[in-house]
């Protein structure tokens, strides 16, 4: 009896050997593919230039998402949508609402009381871009990603009535008048880095986009600025640093292995 058991143990660990070995040798390929991802995306931007947004506004955060297509030569399709929010308004009260501004800078309510205003930038921007990804080593699907976007590019002056007390701020009546809503052409420059591995979930990219934003006023008349169409298109920019997590919806091939002789 201890001859089978000695025979079985020594059956098994020869098996076992074998199989560590083919383990050893087995390796991942990831071969480029036809892939379709959404994503979400963070980003704090700097404002620059001597437009209506760069001197304006201060800097901000961005939330965005969109839908990029990557075929199997590396190249990316997308459509994205970006909503920046949080930055403090630059310019002097005054700058912004006139003569609702006294001569000791405050603001006064419907009562004859000082007034609390809150002035915020609020920026949208929708389009396409294209793009592609280098890889650097076995994982073909990630890499150096380096693309360009084009689109409009929203930016007004936000503002909170906390008390709702100011009448010339009113949403249905003069607030449009001061927001310096303007609308533009916008194109963007992104490198960065994708890192896409065998758990397609845990994807993301990190990197830096460059901006560049050609706007002007779009409300027929500005309390501030005066009639829009007598304003000139301004340039502005903005230098931002991304951060996006990939949610992969479809791919049409997985990693493969291979086996070493």
């Amino acid at each position: 009896m201890k001859k089978y058991i000695l025979l079985i143990i020594a059956t098994l660990s020869i098996f076992s050997s074998f199989a560590q070995i083919k383990n050893q040798n087995k390796f991942d390929v990831d071969t480029a593919t036809k892939m379709v991802w959404t994503h979400a995306n963070f980003g704090y931007h700097i404002p620059f230039g001597s437009g209506y947004l760069g001197s304006t506004f201060g800097n901000n955060y961005n939330i965005g998402t969109g839908l990029i297509l990557k075929n199997k030569q590396n190249w990316t399709f997308d459509l994205y949508f970006n909503y920046m929010f949080g930055s403090d308004v630059l310019l002097a009260d005054t700058a912004v609402l006139g003569s609702m501004v006294n001569s000791n800078g405050d603001i006064m309510d419907e009562n004859g009381l000082k007034a609390t205003i809150y002035l915020e930038g609020r920026y949208w921007t929708t389009g396409f871009g294209i793009g592609k990804i280098i890889p650097v080593d076995k994982w073909k699907n990630s890499g150096i990603w380096i693309k360009t976007n084009f689109g409009i590019f929203g930016h007004k002056i936000f503002f909170t009535d906390p008390d709702n007390s100011v009448p010339q701020l009113d949403k249905d009546s003069y607030r449009k008048g001061y927001d310096q809503s303007s609308l533009g052409f916008s194109s963007s420059q992104f490198i960065g880095y994708l890192f896409m591995q065998k758990k397609r979930i845990l994807s993301f990219y990190t990197g830096i986009e460059l901006t560049e934003i050609w706007s002007k006023p779009i409300r027929s008349y500005n309390f501030m600025l005066g009639p829009s169409d007598l304003l000139p298109i301004r340039f502005s920019g903005m230098i931002a640093l991304k951060v996006g997590w990939i949610i992969p919806l479809f791919e049409d091939k997985k990693v493969i292995h291979f086996y070493k002789n």
